[in-house]
């Protein structure tokens, strides 16, 4: 069933955080990830609303690098319930997608509940002292509305923070699959 995200108030301060990146074996914190903007989407390897966006993600994920704008991914699904999402599906899924910035495994959950993160795809966009501007959707693609999926929302949300101008109070949720709690 699609929930919505839960729109955490603008302004609030990214949640420092430590998680394992599968694909190397070593961490990556909230204090690694330098740069004037920072994007952070929570997935999962198994949701349709994931698989309907992982191109741009893909793509979004190389055009932020060449801006100099960290991303990251977080898995934070239950693997005991949907064990497709563990780590090792993580790698693989990065792989085949071709997913170039890391995809980190949030195993206790403790980061999407400090994010209040409530679906899959859920993307917050931060700005250079690490205060959210933007989160929400994507763009207004979704499985089945024939809408091209460009990241638009995101995209948007990051040229006006690499600009220096305000980001638009504008925002729509995202919609998705629920993260799985234990």
């Amino acid at each position: 069933m699609a929930i919505e995200s839960t729109m955490l108030p603008l302004g609030t301060t990214a949640p420092p955080f430590t998680l394992p990146n599968p694909a190397t074996g070593t961490t990556v914190s909230l204090d690694d990830l330098t740069g004037p903007a920072l994007v952070v989407t929570f997935i999962c390897n198994h949701c349709p609303y994931v698989q309907h966006v992982a191109a741009a993600l893909a793509e979004l994920g190389r055009d932020l690098a060449d801006q100099g704008v960290p991303m990251v991914a977080i898995s934070s699904n239950d693997v005991v319930t949907y064990p497709q999402d563990g780590p090792e599906q993580m790698v693989a899924e990065a792989q085949r997608q071709g997913w170039t910035f890391p995809y980190l495994y949030d195993e206790t959950q403790d980061v999407a509940r400090a994010f209040s993160a409530a679906c899959t795809p859920d993307t917050f966009v931060f700005d250079a002292k690490r205060r959210l501007v933007y989160r929400g959707q994507l763009d207004d693609s979704r499985p089945k509305n024939g809408l091209p999926v460009t990241a638009t929302d995101v995209r948007s949300a990051v040229e006006a923070v690499l600009a220096g101008r305000p980001v638009d109070p504008d925002q729509r949720p995202s919609i998705g699959c629920g993260i799985k709690w234990r």
